[in-house]
């Protein structure tokens, strides 16, 4: 099976002749991975974050069979049904205040299509059809399809071939001022962010339809924690010079940050949300673009809609796990653990920050990170995690965990300890 998986299937980032190892799975429960060899990893990852609850949750199980009785999916166009309009309900009340209308996609990289679709739709219907380029900010991810790849930074974004093709957008410097530094004062690090992104969106506001960000956390682009501050200064900037803001919640959605949608760190509501990954809890593949009145009613105008339909949109099994996944985080102590992994992250990744072979370290949430100064060897630093029971997927200068919430202080001292051999490869 290995063998012909090898040869034949083709991995996530990775070569389809000379491809990184792969260890078979056979089973997966709580926190714990279970291997065809027999032997059990304690969980990092959360599936690229994605399974919060932990693997082969009996609520989760529960309503996949109980939906799958009825039917498993039909085509949302002309359709609907009971799953899609609760989810949607569910999601409208949860989300940041004005995000009223629910666009279901498959996956994230698709939810942020769409979202540039409205934005681009948006100043369409307006008669500004000059307005269709998208603002961002360096250092970003938004996904692997092509209108997202656009907005993911050239460098770290892992797509820099793609740049002759892919539509021209504007990039402002990333933000450098740290979660937790204040904005306050003419010299602040904060103002100095905002006057960057200011002069871009200044000079082209006349062709600039949105600015995407994804909030206080920038994920697969560096794992990078900013400022509040400058969220909120965005946003005001946004609304000065009349532009779309759109943010990209598909990592830190449902509670990854300590708060249910890192923009609440901020006090600030975006015209476009996306969210995915959490939302199913890691059991099924499931996305959303969220917009307000002002989206709804520009992109509507003159009869207008949404030139937009994935053929599993509003699939109903991934509705209905959806529904059971926000009701586990809703009515459990989601924000005790966030704050609980947070705390035994800071003690147990702490140490490592006078590593001869560490740059940084820092946590926020249910997040962990250790930059290290040089590129890691994906393959021998996982078969170092392998072999001492833990899953940890390290990517270019950082090892990272983000576990399920679920985690046990124990299984994160593990995880946290786990990463000083993986260290120390790279000073041999």
């Amino acid at each position: 099976m290995n063998e012909y998986d090898r040869r034949h299937v083709w991995h996530p980032y990775t070569s389809i002749t000379d491809p990184l190892p792969t260890y078979e799975v056979a089973g997966a429960s709580g926190v714990r991975i279970r291997l065809a060899d027999g032997r059990e990893l304690v969980d990092g990852m959360s599936s690229w974050w994605c399974a919060i609850h932990g693997y082969n949750h009996p609520v989760l199980n529960e309503a996949l069979r109980a939906q799958s009785e009825a039917f498993s999916h039909v085509m949302f166009g002309g359709f609907t049904h009971a799953p899609a309009t609760e989810l949607a309900r569910r999601l409208v009340d949860m989300t940041p205040d004005g995000l009223e209308y629910v666009f279901f996609s498959d996956s994230g990289s698709v939810a942020v299509e769409v979202a540039i679709k409205m934005a681009i739709q948006y100043w369409h219907a307006l008669g500004r059809p000059e307005r269709h380029e998208l603002l961002t900010i360096r250092g970003g991810y938004h996904g692997d399809t092509f209108g997202a790849m656009s907005v993911c930074d050239p460098v770290t974004g892992m797509h820099g071939i793609f740049t002759g093709t892919l539509p021209k957008q504007r990039f402002a410097p990333k933000p450098m001022a740290r979660f937790g530094e204040p904005g306050v004062g003419a010299n602040s690090g904060v103002r100095a962010d905002l006057e960057a992104l200011a002069s871009v969106l200044e000079a082209h506001v006349g062709t600039i339809a949105a600015l995407i960000l994804e909030p206080i956390v920038q994920g697969a682009g560096g794992m990078w924690f900013y400022s509040a501050d400058y969220l909120r200064g965005a946003a005001e900037l946004c609304r000065e010079h009349d532009t779309l803001l759109v943010f990209d919640e598909i990592a830190t959605g449902f509670g990854r940050t300590g708060t249910l949608f890192a923009a609440e760190h901020a006090g600030v509501s975006p015209d476009i949300l996306c969210v995915g990954k959490a939302m199913t809890g890691g059991v099924m593949s499931m996305a959303a673009t969220i917009a307000n009145d002002r989206v709804r009613d520009g992109l509507s105008r003159d009869g207008g809609v949404l030139m937009h339909g994935p053929t599993f949109m509003g699939n109903a099994l991934a509705c209905s796990v959806a529904n059971a996944s926000i009701d586990l985080l809703m009515n459990g102590p989601w924000q005790a653990n966030v704050q609980r992994i947070e705390a035994r992250l800071r003690a147990g990744l702490e140490c490592y920050r006078s590593h001869e072979a560490v740059a940084d370290v820092r946590c926020l949430g249910a997040i962990g990170v250790v930059e290290t100064k040089s590129p890691v060897n994906v393959a021998e630093m996982q078969k170092v995690f392998v072999d001492q029971g833990v899953w940890i997927r390290p990517f270019d200068h950082l090892v990272y965990l983000m576990p399920p919430y679920i985690t046990t202080d124990e299984d994160l001292d593990t995880l946290c300890e786990a990463i000083a051999p993986a260290l120390d490869l790279l000073l041999s």
